[in-house]
């Protein structure tokens, strides 16, 4: 077995070389044609007498080339941690390609990001289409206006400067895009230290790129170039778009600010292309005219994540483990939609599965992070200082680095700072030189990066691990000093009362976070209550020399944390407290909620305040949040209420018959106008939320944010009436797309006075509606007339019209007629079930239908009185040529007349049948008299040219009718 196991290993390592040996044989092949065809084009120049052009063309190739040359010996290796050692990590090796969506909009989102990407690892609302990172800048499909701009946006860790990194390699490399003639790429730290210098554009690409100046390129006008600017969240830059000085010349110096605000406004160099990346909550430094598309960076989606532990850990017995444990601690799973996050987690597992075989395996985040630390102390006693893997990692020299960088993290994340410069460190009492030090040695927690002149710029590896060891340093502070940093003040009580001190010290911790209004102290949080448990502290044995926090103090807070999420939180506040419970190895509230949802006794009537909120961190956790159906719970007001996070997070929300009242409309129409709302379908039948409710709704739905498509709803006439003339008025004068795609009004009941304004607003603006369903509203005859001007008025997007159940008679049927025969008409569904009307309008309808066949597909006539005259009229349409018919639900009477008139079976059988349901056995009624025999002989040769094709379509009902008449004959 186990000679196999090792033979297995070394034929898929042999296989990865085989394949990437041939991907580079190809990229050779490929580049090497593409010199070819170059110098073919040089010398056909030189023979033209085109020398200037054929110079031109040789020393932009000879340039090129030595840009690419310098961009690949920069970006072909990554930091992983130990890259100053020595060990270098190839990109391609670990690269995972990474989940990039097209996103649309650039609205400002300032909650901590660690809540945005626990709301983005929520099931998708719908499919959404991902874009490779070489075909970034390229126009997508359907889409006419050129880019210019692009904007990629993306929390922090989550793959944003890899991704420009692969990008520019891949071009480097003679890969991708070698339409580009030169790809230059910035990052905002670089130009920060620039602020107080003047360049042109010409001599800040010099600056950065020596070997163009070198060459004496003083214009880039004749090139395609691309401008890649990364970190626009780190600028510290003035980009004022208002008040810049207006310049046009790229040989003229300016202030950097000014420089790049000029590039992205098209003043400089408009034929360049930019792509600029930065985290969500800087987006909005660019006006939005200057960004032609917007693109969002998610991570990893599920398989990704599987597929970047499986580069890490070749080992296949060895990576299924550590991803079946990652998927069983949600907290863990969620932070895997980072790469960086990855990481951390491949560098502390593959240190305990190698070293400490039999250990547990960390489950929370606080956990991970520890070991993470103790990683690197680890790896300073080794490397630097000499000693064995079994001594002491914390040595005095190190403890002090930790504890410095555990200040400087604290005093810089209180100010929002994730990069940090000479005057940065010394605010914070740290010497330069030390910070050189600390980045040299820890070089995995903490990063130094120079510039062209040496300037230094300091970071952590990932603000995570920047809010972990400033809680650490909050932590550490308490325990030595006594000294409570949240609050600033000494506790000089300390050793009389160190438990109910300790209690304080969470408790305002706790209260801390909450008061934040954008959740910037989540994670903090979690890490801070995550040391205070004494196993977490043992782990830090040698770095804390005292522990504090008794079990009973543990207890108490976990107690206090409960009574909080008993209060009226928002969804986002109680989702966090939730975590730290599960940092405090607390689960009893969950577990409390699922044994209920197990056995099926959920009572919720009896649910306390923090069940309730554990039911809703339960169902958002859930793998499946596509529909949410209230009735499933309780189909009650208090319920909805309590529930609003799980509607706002799902696909479709089904509320019907649940007793809502205005006070539901409130909130749903917080729910609707949310940011981060996914909600496209809502189903509200049969509840009454009076004109109050109806108001409050209609705000939701003039949102902005506003995704819903489909609202569904047996609205009472006032109810219906204020919905449009609050709505969808608002929304064309906002010159905005209506968003509620079907409006299926089941039971509701019309009033011609208040139909025609309605109709008026739907022929009067830019509404998108595909499917309108009118569908048992006592519609008249008059109300048709309305509706059928308000069509012809906007007809193009409308594909299903239905308009059962209403009396719409002759009269009505003739005034829709209009509608029908327009050649802007692209209905594709028409159904008129039980509309009253007879033979008489059958020859109105069969000629506009004629006039306009192409389109419609199915078609239902079916419980009205037409009589074989009526279908008579309906045959030149069924006969047409253009006719695509796939559903005809039934003729009432139906009978020889209308075969006897030599209908054309040929063109009949043209059209791709699908269904052709005739209602009952009335239908087969005049087939069988005895004055219609060749009408039944007629009927039998039409299914026998349709073949199988026909039986196949109709229902089991049809054919049972059909066999009992086959077995008379």
């Amino acid at each position: 077995t186990f000679v196999k196991k090792e033979l297995k290993k070394i034929k898929k390592l042999l296989s990865q070389r085989e394949d990437e040996e041939e991907m580079e044989s190809e990229y050779q092949t490929q580049r090497s044609s593409r010199e070819s065809l170059m110098k073919i084009t040089e010398n056909f120049l030189r023979r033209m007498k085109q020398e200037e052009l054929a110079d031109r063309l040789q020393s932009s190739k000879r340039i090129s080339l030595k840009v690419q040359s310098g961009l690949k010996k920069k970006f072909q290796c990554v930091f992983d941690g130990s890259a100053k050692a020595g060990n270098p990590t190839l990109l391609y090796e670990i690269y995972t390609e990474l989940y990039v969506t097209e996103q649309g909009t650039r609205e400002l989102n300032e909650e901590h990001e660690v809540r945005q990407i626990e709301t983005a690892s929520r099931k998708a609302d719908r499919a959404e289409t991902s874009i490779r990172q070489e075909e970034l800048l390229k126009l997508p499909a359907g889409r006419q206006e050129p880019i210019r701009t692009v904007m990629t946006k993306g929390v922090a860790g989550i793959g944003k400067t890899v991704l420009t990194q692969k990008f520019t390699l891949d071009w480097a490399e003679g890969k991708a895009n070698q339409n580009i003639h030169f790809i230059f790429p910035f990052t905002f730290r670089e130009l920060n230290v620039l602020k107080e210098e003047k360049f042109s554009l010409v001599e800040l690409v010099h600056h950065f790129f020596p070997e163009t100046k070198a060459a004496g390129i003083c214009s880039f006008e004749h090139f395609q170039v691309v401008f890649i600017f990364d970190g626009l969240d780190e600028c510290r830059l003035p980009l004022d778009f208002n008040k810049s000085q207006l310049l046009n010349d790229p040989r003229k110096p300016t202030s950097v600010g000014d420089l790049l605000t000029n590039l992205i406004r098209g003043n400089l160099l408009p034929s360049a292309r930019l792509w600029i990346t930065t985290r969500p909550a800087a987006a909005n430094q660019i006006p939005a005219e200057c960004v032609d598309m917007v693109t969002e960076v998610r991570g990893f989606n599920d398989p990704q994540k599987e597929e970047y532990f499986r580069k890490r850990f070749r080992d296949e017995e060895q990576a299924n483990s550590i991803i079946s444990h990652i998927k069983r601690s949600r907290s863990l799973h969620i932070m895997c939609n980072m790469p960086v996050f990855c990481w951390i987690t491949a560098t502390v597992l593959d240190d305990l599965l190698r070293s400490r075989e039999g250990e547990k395996l960390p489950k929370s985040l606080t956990e991970m992070y520890i070991h993470f630390v103790v990683v690197q102390a680890k790896v300073k006693k080794v490397k630097y200082d000499g000693g064995d893997e079994t001594d002491p990692h914390w040595s005095p020299e190190s403890r002090k680095m930790m504890e410095s960088l555990g200040k400087l993290a604290f005093e810089q994340l209180q100010k929002g700072n994730l990069i940090f410069y000479e005057s940065d460190l010394t605010e914070c009492g740290i010497d330069i030189r030390e910070a050189s030090v600390y980045s040299g040695v820890f070089t995995q927690i903490f990063r130094e990066e120079r510039g062209l002149y040496q300037d230094k710029v300091f970071c952590f590896i990932h603000l995570s691990v920047q809010e972990f060891l400033a809680a650490l340093h909050v932590h550490l502070t308490f325990l030595t000093c006594g000294l409570n940093l949240m609050e600033e003040k000494r506790e000089s009580e300390i050793i009389n009362k160190k438990q109910t001190i300790s209690l304080q010290f969470c408790q305002s911790a706790v209260n801390m976070a909450l008061n934040s209004p954008n959740g910037h102290l989540d994670l903090f949080l979690r890490f801070l209550l995550g040391l205070s448990l004494q196993t977490n502290q043992s782990l830090l044995r040698g770095l804390l020399t005292e522990t504090g926090s008794s079990s009973q103090t543990n207890q108490e807070t976990l107690l206090y944390i409960k009574d909080k999420i008993s209060e009226d939180l928002s969804a986002e506040k109680s989702i966090n407290l939730f975590h730290c419970l599960n940092e405090l190895n607390d689960g009893s509230l969950v577990e409390e909620i699922q044994q209920y949802l197990r056995s099926g006794r959920l009572a919720t009537d009896k649910l306390s305040p923090a069940q309730w909120s554990a039911l809703v961190f339960i169902l958002l956790s859930s793998e499946d949040l596509e529909v949410f159906d209230l009735q499933k719970y309780s189909a009650s007001e208090e319920a909805l209420l309590r529930l609003l996070p799980v509607i706002k997070a799902s696909n479709k929300a089904i509320l019907s018959d649940c007793k809502l009242s205005e006070k539901s409309g409130e909130g749903l129409s917080s729910v609707l106008s949310s940011q981060s709302t996914r909600l496209r379908d809502l189903d509200l039948s049969n509840n009454n939320l009076q004109d109050s409710g109806v108001e409050l709704l209609s705000a939701g739905l003039k949102s902005p944010h506003c995704k819903v498509e489909t609202l569904r709803s047996a609205f009472i006439q006032p109810f219906f009436q204020v919905l449009f003339e609050e709505c969808f008025h608002s929304v064309a004068e906002m010159d905005l797309v209506a968003k509620v795609f079907l409006i299926g009004l089941m039971f509701g009941r019309f009033c011609v006075s208040w139909f025609s304004p309605l109709a008026k607003s739907f022929s009067g603006y830019s509404v998108c509606f595909s499917t309108f369903s009118l569908k048992n509203c006592s519609l008249s005859e008059m109300s048709c007339k309305a509706l059928g001007f308000a069509l012809m008025s906007n007809p193009s997007n409308l594909a299903e019209l239905d308009l059962s159940f209403n009396t719409l008679k002759d009269l009505g049927i003739v005034h829709l007629s209009g509608f029908l025969e327009s050649p802007n008409c692209r209905l594709q569904t028409l159904r008129l079930k039980s509309c009253s009307f007879s033979e008489i309008s059958c020859e109105a309808l069969g000629s506009a239908l004629k006039s306009n066949p192409s389109k419609l597909t199915e078609l239902d006539l079916s419980k009205n009185i037409l009589m074989d005259s009526g279908a008579v009229h309906l045959r030149s349409f069924l006969e047409s040529p253009d006719c695509r018919l796939q559903i005809l639900r039934s003729v009432y009477y139906l009978n020889s007349l209308m075969i006897e008139k030599n209908i054309s079976v040929k063109n009949l059988q043209k059209c791709q049948w699908r269904n052709l349901g005739l209602d009952n056995k009335m239908c087969f009624i005049p087939f069988w008299r005895s004055d219609s025999d060749f009408g039944l002989n007629y009927f039998f040769c039409l299914m026998y040219s349709f073949q199988t094709r026909l039986l196949k379509a109709m229902k089991v009902s049809l054919c049972q009718v059909l066999a009992s008449l086959i077995f008379a004959v």
